[in-house]
């Protein structure tokens, strides 16, 4: 290595890496796609080390670049952080929160104005996105995640561990109850969720009848099936029949009266909720103050009172 990586081909690395190619790179950068060649070109003869492979359209790291990516990326997210600060004292914090699409749709987002309440304005980029996600590409600040198994490379805490209730409308348990056993649910119209490869853990009716020592038929496999948590749930209230919702999305629910416990067996999830925060990130005030009042909402849901009185042993 000759002299020192200039800062300007040290930018336009981690730009390209993070866009995914050198136009994409100029744009944010406002040079061309040749000047970024350029300065990436010139700062791999300096390293004596190629930094990217050359794809159609788009650029993907080498092994080197695989290596000093999430540094760089650390430091330009610090660096831009800072100027932001720099730039004005009135400056409104950003946040990127990631998590599963039904959390972001039927659950963050309703509750995200308590937050601002709390904290004040905040520039808030919610992503409704499964598993793997990429924090450094796309700058996330915060991830929450079924299982502490996704993000090894980055500080994972695991918050709490639900559980799956048999739940239906009032109206729903009127007309087809009592429900005093697991048995008496065979022969009432069933709602399932297509969890999709990124939810396969998840239990599905069949797991919830076995974990309560009752062999079901196949009819079991009849009726409405929904692929996403919120979407049962709303065929539930609306009266079409019972499904198996995590007490993070049902608690409100059960609490206002618009669904009911079907029957006083639940399955605990086999893994718990997780947060995961990448040190770049973690010494934000902003991701701090996020983050406590994040996991506080997820238990107050996971423990509400009305769902934890209808948890048996299993």
């Amino acid at each position: 290595m000759t002299g020192i990586p200039s800062l300007r081909g040290l930018q336009a690395v981690e730009a390209a890496a993070r866009c995914g190619s050198f136009v994409a790179a100029s744009e944010e950068l406002a040079i061309s796609a040749a000047a970024v060649s350029q300065l990436i070109r010139t700062l791999e003869d300096q390293v004596g080390r190629k930094l990217f492979h050359p794809i159609t359209r788009r650029v993907v790291l080498t092994e080197a670049g695989l290596e000093i990516f999430p540094r760089l990326a650390n430091a330009f997210n610090e660096l831009r952080s800072v100027s932001r600060e720099l730039g004005s004292g009135n400056q409104r914090s950003s946040l990127v929160v990631s998590v599963a699409p039904s959390v972001a749709m039927g659950w963050l987002s309703s509750r995200l104005p308590g937050f601002v309440d709390i904290h004040g304005p905040v520039d808030i980029s919610l992503r409704g996105e499964d598993d793997p996600v990429p924090f450094d590409r796309d700058l996330i600040d915060m991830r929450l995640s079924y299982g502490a198994f996704h993000y090894p490379e980055h500080v994972t805490e695991a918050i709490g561990t639900d559980a799956v209730y048999p739940v239906c409308s009032p109206r729903f348990l009127t007309g087809h109850g009592p429900m005093t056993s697991p048995e008496s649910l065979l022969s009432a119209p069933l709602i399932h969720t297509d969890w999709g490869p990124a939810g396969a853990s998840f239990p599905s009716w069949r797991n919830w009848f076995a974990s309560a020592g009752v062999t079901p038929g196949r009819h079991i496999q009849h009726g409405m099936t929904a692929n996403s948590s919120m979407a049962a749930l709303d065929l539930a209230r609306g009266g079409l029949g019972i499904t198996l919702a995590q007490g993070l999305f049902c608690a409100r629910h059960v609490e206002a009266g618009e669904l009911v416990v079907a029957c006083n067996h639940v399955l605990e999830l086999a893994n718990p909720y997780c947060i995961t925060t990448p040190r770049r990130s973690a010494q934000r005030s902003v991701v701090a103050a996020f983050k406590s009042w994040f996991i506080d909402e997820c238990l107050r849901c996971v423990n509400a009172p009305a769902l934890l009185a209808s948890k048996v042993q299993r």
